[in-house]
């Protein structure tokens, strides 16, 4: 994308947060002196009051904007990207949360940072998102989409779950275990991470499966093709209602005998980093991995 096309920039904040607003603040004060337009989304635009800008909607800011700025940590990137992706609108996230694997820039150095991304000085990515929809007796009860994972979980219960899993129409095995994780590279350092998954780079077109706490010891994450069709069906015989969870954010109750359908979304995030990004260097610096020897 060339410098000129980033004209209408949309910010996106975490609520809640007394930082935020002041990055915020300086956000909307630096661009302003550039002569950019400022979109702020609706529940961010409740933080500043009296900020004088046009206001929409997280499903349609994507629509009006050029370029997206989220403020807040990975899980406001991840809330905004299952909104975004649709309208194909860069997403550049400023950190204003924990650990940060896609909001990468530091609130210390964000006019440079946005300066630079302004000038056309960036690295840009694509990352896929899974598709995922719960069917009863063939029939559509619930759906979601996630960039990270797709989880099937007990939700309250102890009990573990009975399922068949199934990819791309041929069977697979049948399981007992608290539940399964189906992740993307982005989300191979999350959630998957801490159930035994492998870390993927976000480049791979692949997929993870990550069985949670299996009843037996011989079941291990298996990694697919990107394109794979999964299908799990909930054993007919659990006494449990399970859930399924996308990024967390997103839950439909399942039954016994409910089928989950999980595939690649169509459209993808389009991400923006600095032009130092080093994929590497972020998990050495989140995951605490050994520097540089002498």
């Amino acid at each position: 994308m060339r410098m000129e096309q980033f004209r209408n920039i949309g910010l996106i904040g975490r609520l809640g947060s007394a930082r935020v607003i002041d990055t915020l603040k300086r956000l909307k004060k630096f661009l302003i002196a550039h002569d950019l337009n400022v979109v702020l989304e609706e529940a961010t635009a409740g933080l500043l009051p009296g900020h004088g800008l046009q206001v929409c909607s997280k499903k349609n800011i994507g629509e009006v904007s050029d370029l997206v700025i989220v403020v807040g940590g990975d899980g406001s990137l991840l809330g905004a990207a299952r909104a975004l992706a649709r309208h194909n609108v860069p997403v550049l996230g400023v950190n204003r949360g924990r650990l940060g694997f896609l909001t990468d820039i530091s609130p210390d150095e964000i006019e440079t940072r946005v300066a630079e991304i302004l000038s056309g000085r960036y690295i840009a990515e694509s990352r896929f998102l899974l598709d995922m929809e719960v069917r009863r007796e063939g029939q559509p009860i619930g759906d979601g989409d996630a960039l990270n994972d797709v989880v099937l979980h007990p939700g309250k219960s102890t009990r573990m779950i009975e399922f068949e899993l199934y990819i791309e129409g041929q069977f697979v095995y049948s399981q007992k275990s608290d539940g399964l994780i189906i992740s993307t590279p982005t989300g191979s350092t999350a959630y998957a991470l801490s159930g035994g998954g492998p870390i993927m780079h976000p480049k791979l077109d692949a997929i993870v499966l990550v069985p949670m706490f299996p009843h037996t010891l011989s079941s291990r994450p298996i990694v697919v093709d990107g394109n794979s069709e999964l299908k799990i069906i909930i054993g007919s015989q659990n006494e449990t209602y399970p859930h399924v969870s996308c990024d967390g954010q997103n839950h439909v109750n399942c039954a016994p005998g409910d089928a989950i359908y999980i595939k690649k979304k169509p459209q993808k995030l389009r991400l923006i980093h600095p032009v130092d990004h080093n994929y590497y260097a972020v998990c050495r610096e989140k995951l605490g991995w050994g520097s540089r020897l002498g």
